[in-house]
C-alpha cells in the first residue's frame, strides 16, 4: 500500500497513512464479480458490486445466508480472487497481487476476525499474537512480544497468556482473535459474523470493542445477519442475491453496546 519505513522501535510502518487524503475512499470497490464453477454450470455469487468505505467507517455488511456477504469480504481480504473487476485498498489494487504478494500485504494491513476464531489450537494465546508479527517481520522479536502481551492486557486476558485456545471460553477466544487481528496495527480490521457464536452479554464485549477501534480512526468491515446492529454501523451495505439493495449512512449512536459500560480498547503503538 505504500512505501513502508522501520521505526527504532522495531515497528514497521505504512507511510501512506500519513499521507492520504480522509476524501478519497481506503476501500473501492468496482464492478466486482465473482462466479463459480459448479457441476451444475456457473453460479454467479456477486453481479458487479460499486462501493466506497472510507477511513474510520464502521460498515456493516447486512444480508441473509447466501447473499453473498462473505464472498465480497473474501474479495476485500484477497482470500478469493474475483472473476472480474477491481479492488483497491489505498493505493493496492489487491485482486493484481500474486499469492505471495497477497500474504504479505495481507499480514501487514489487515487483521481479520472469523466468526470460529481461528486460533492455533497448540499455540499459547500470547504466541498466537505474536504469530502474525514474526511472520510479517513487523516487529523485532522481543518487541512483538511486548506487544502481544500489551494486546491481551487490552482485552483482559493477559492473565491466561499462557493458556492454549481450549483451555478459555468461546467469548475470550475471540478476543484473543481481535488481538491477533491488531497485532500488526493494521488500519482495517475485517470481521466475518465476530458476534454469531456468542451470547448477547459476550457479543455486547466484542462489539464494544470494536466502538472503541473505530474511535481511534480504525475502519471496521463487519458480516452481519443481525439486523439490530444497523444503527451501531457508520455505513449500512446490504447485499441479497449478490447485488447491492442499499448502500446507506444511518444515524450512528455513540452509546456503548449491551456489556462492559464504556470499554475503552486502546491499541499499543
Amino acid at each position: 500500500m505504500g512505501n513502508r519505513s522501520v521505526e527504532e522501535n522495531g515497528q514497521t510502518q505504512a507511510s501512506w497513512r500519513d499521507t492520504a487524503s480522509d476524501t478519497v475512499p481506503l476501500i473501492q470497490l468496482r464492478d466486482v464479480v465473482k462466479t463459480y464453477c459448479t457441476p451444475a454450470g456457473d453460479a454467479r455469487a456477486l453481479m458487479g458490486i460499486n462501493a466506497d468505505f472510507h477511513r474510520g467507517e464502521f460498515v456493516g455488511i447486512f444480508g441473509r445466508s447466501g447473499a453473498g456477504k462473505s464472498t465480497l469480504v473474501n474479495m476485500i481480504t484477497g482470500v478469493d480472487r474475483l472473476t472480474s473487476g477491481q479492488v483497491r485498498i489505498g493505493d493496492t489494487i489487491v485482486n493484481e497481487l500474486s499469492e505471495n504478494q497477497m500474504a504479505q500485504w495481507r499480514g501487514r494491513n489487515l487483521g481479520i476476525v472469523y466468526q470460529t476464531f481461528e486460533l492455533m489450537p497448540t499455540l499459547s494465546l500470547l504466541d498466537n499474537v505474536i504469530l502474525p508479527m514474526d511472520m510479517c517481520g513487523v516487529y523485532r522479536p522481543r518487541a512483538s512480544a511486548r506487544r502481544a502481551m500489551a494486546l491481551l492486557e487490552q482485552v483482559e486476558l493477559e492473565e491466561h497468556a499462557h493458556k492454549r485456545p481450549s483451555q478459555i471460553s468461546g467469548g475470550q477466544q475471540q478476543r484473543v482473535a481481535i488481538a491477533r487481528a491488531l497485532a500488526n496495527d493494521p488500519e482495517i480490521i475485517v470481521a466475518d459474523e465476530p458476534t454469531g457464536s456468542l451470547d448477547s452479554v459476550t457479543a455486547g464485549m466484542i462489539l464494544d470493542i470494536f466502538e472503541s477501534l473505530v474511535r481511534q480512526g480504525k475502519t471496521i468491515v463487519m458480516v452481519t445477519h443481525d439486523e439490530s446492529l444497523r444503527q451501531l454501523v457508520s455505513h449500512v451495505l446490504r447485499i441479497a442475491d449478490g447485488e447491492i439493495v442499499e448502500d446507506d449512512h444511518p444515524p450512528h449512536r455513540n452509546e456503548p453496546t449491551q456489556g462492559r459500560p464504556g470499554v475503552h480498547l486502546e491499541v499499543p503503538k
